[in-house]
């Protein structure tokens, strides 16, 4: 896929189409596992968990609200179709919720940790119900998906266990560097610092979706790390057009004010590829993230010093060489074309996106 502005034309590829289809059967298939392990928590708990995955309002009342893309258990489930057909696929949905357990768990506490008070078109979790009840649900949320991995008594559970353990750990590093960087200064954060930082903020996991499916398919360990590699390529391709979409999407479309990653001084991959330009309108940038953030017309200065200084198109430049090294990864893992349609599609999908 090339690097492309992206925008809501309202029309979808075929690819859009199975990746719909794809998620839509992800939804169909782990939504009864999520609510039933949500159901198991203490009824304090399980009222934050279940407003954060939009099934309650705050008072505890039912809901019809968005649950997220599910994107990381398809990949999980589209894996282990690619590699072990219908019945691996079957029998990986407890593995697909776990992983999706997992990344509400971050979601969780990185709303905390940046202070986003928006997501999903509702006010987060912590802005509710306190920072310490969503911490505290959120830790339930990584309980419930070893739970889930321990129970299962498929052959492949106890090495998926360990690899999403050995995600989480990765997770928590990059959620670290990343704060640790907010409290440096603009010129002192490199561009292969910052591309580490967010392949273990968020390849990672996808790398890890993708790997938990090639486990229940009984892959060969050289196709289970290709598959892998694929999912950390593409999870960094998407971040790089979440970052995009970060600064110049459609808040109507994302659910997140525009800005805010600039307005609170986050050294976002644009940002940081601006800054590493040796432009002017580098130095502009720099002079601009040295203050906090004060009035909504410098919010428009800072738009256009980032993209002035190349941020913007040097993140898509790079989501589409990164999406180039995926399909490579791919090919490595699912030689059969027919076969690897699904991890195609979803992976176009979650780097075509504007929302």
């Amino acid at each position: 896929m090339g690097a492309q502005t992206h925008t809501d034309s309202g029309t979808e590829s075929p690819d859009g189409h199975e990746a719909a289809a794809l998620l839509d059967d992800a939804r169909a298939s782990v939504d009864p596992v999520l609510r039933a392990a949500l159901g198991s928590l203490p009824g304090s708990m399980r009222r934050i968990a279940l407003y954060h995955f939009g099934w309650e309002h705050a008072d505890g009342t039912p809901a019809e609200g968005n649950a997220g893309k599910v994107i990381r258990p398809a990949l999980v489930l589209a894996s282990a179709a690619a590699l072990g057909g219908p019945e691996a696929r079957v029998a990986a949905v407890g593995a697909a919720a776990a992983v999706e357990l997992i990344h509400n768990f971050t979601l969780l506490h990185d709303d905390v940790m940046d202070r986003d008070t928006t997501r999903r078109h509702r006010a987060t979790a912590w802005t509710v119900f306190g920072d310490a009840d969503a911490i505290l649900a959120g830790d339930a949320l990584q309980a419930l998906a070893l739970r889930l991995l321990a129970e299962d008594t498929h052959p492949a559970a106890p090495a998926a266990a360990a690899r999403l353990a050995d995600c989480v750990v990765e997770l928590c590093a990059g959620q670290q560097a990343d704060t640790a960087m907010e409290r440096r200064g603009p010129g002192e954060v490199g561009l292969d610092e910052v591309l580490a930082m967010a392949e273990a903020k968020t390849g990672a996991l996808l790398g890890c979706a993708c790997a938990v499916g090639g486990l229940y398919a009984g892959a060969a360990a050289e196709d289970v790390s290709a598959l892998d590699a694929f999912g950390r390529e593409a999870g960094l391709a998407f971040q790089l057009i979440d970052d995009v979409i970060g600064i110049w999407g459609d808040p109507r479309r994302t659910g997140k004010p525009v800005g805010a990653d600039l307005a609170a001084r986050k050294k976002s991959l644009p940002v940081v590829a601006a800054l590493s330009s040796d432009t002017p309108a580098a130095a502009e940038l720099a002079e601009l993230y040295r203050a906090p953030y004060e009035e909504e017309d410098e919010l428009e200065s800072t738009v256009r010093a980032v993209e002035r200084a190349g941020g913007r198109d040097w993140a898509q430049a790079q989501a589409a060489d990164r999406m180039a090294r995926a399909m490579q990864q791919l090919a490595r893992a699912v030689p059969d074309p027919a076969a690897a349609g699904g991890l195609l599609a979803l992976s176009e999908f979650v780097t075509g996106r504007s929302s």
